[in-house]
């Protein structure tokens, strides 16, 4: 419930922000209302920069793989004996 707070809050200033700025006139009236286009491109650029960071730094587990492999031969085994066809090894 924090998380939506933060993000309501954190919208309502950025609308107070661009309303601000298309009363005031600081900017020519053409980019301000481009201003929420602009924000949304950006914030999509940062969501594919931290996805390409994550994965550049996503941690290899090697113990993690072995046990996988040992529940993976487990799972066969105990289907196997069910009677369950689990292709070959």
């Amino acid at each position: 419930m924090k998380h939506v707070l933060k993000l309501f809050s954190l919208l309502v200033v950025i609308s107070a922000l661009w309303i601000g700025l298309l009363q005031a006139s600081v900017i020519p009236q053409s980019h301000t209302w481009l201003l929420p286009i602009y924000f949304i491109v950006s914030l999509g650029c940062y969501g594919l920069l931290m996805v390409g960071v994550g994965l550049m730094r996503f941690p290899t587990c090697p113990q993690e793989a072995l046990l996988l492999q040992k529940d993976i031969a487990e799972a066969k085994d105990f289907l196997k004996q069910k009677g369950v066809d689990v292709g070959s090894d």
